[in-house]
């Protein structure tokens, strides 16, 4: 099986869980944040749906990504469908890009940088699975915190969690 497959597999596990975990994002709470400094809930859960399309399809299909010259506009919807619509867009550009790589385009090198300072440079099969899911997965993490000092049950990720009656 080549790489990408194995990546793609992967994903599509990481996926079905951030899946599972965004559906849980209740909409009536989008503006709630646990802490001054910390994003909203809208925000955490914008920036997890759109990881996939920021961090897999768009490191497939360039070279780098410099801060200081790219715009970021984050995520304007208003309601739980564009949000998970979101996430399923970027899901989608991921799953594309994944299966149109091959092992010399998944090897070349990749490059994080704002302006003239390098903030990581390494080839985009190690970007995929250190910056891409990792990143997906830590703040897929922070956003199960949120659900649960919102008393929203959480689902299992990789077993069943405690409102699935794991160690209930």
């Amino acid at each position: 099986m080549e790489l990408n497959q194995k990546l793609l597999r992967q994903f599509e596990q990481e996926a079905a869980n951030t899946r599972k975990m965004l559906e849980r994002v209740p909409e009536e709470h989008f503006d709630w944040k646990p802490h001054a400094k910390s994003m909203s809930l809208k925000a955490l859960a914008a920036h997890v749906a759109e990881l996939p399309g920021m961090f897999i399809a768009y490191v497939l299909k360039s070279e780098e990504l410099d801060f200081s010259t790219q715009k970021y506009t984050p995520f304007a919807g208003t309601s739980h469908q564009e949000l998970m619509a979101h996430f399923e867009e970027n899901y989608q550009k991921a799953v594309k890009a994944l299966n149109d790589t091959n092992v010399v385009e998944i090897a070349k090198n990749w490059t994080l940088r704002s302006g003239e300072h390098v903030i990581v440079s390494m080839p985009k099969q190690a970007v995929i699975r250190n910056l891409a899911m990792n990143h997906l997965i830590h703040h897929r993490g922070q956003l199960s915190v949120y659900l649960r000092l919102l008393d929203v049950p959480v689902p299992g990720m990789y077993g069943p969690s405690a409102d699935e009656g794991f160690g209930g």
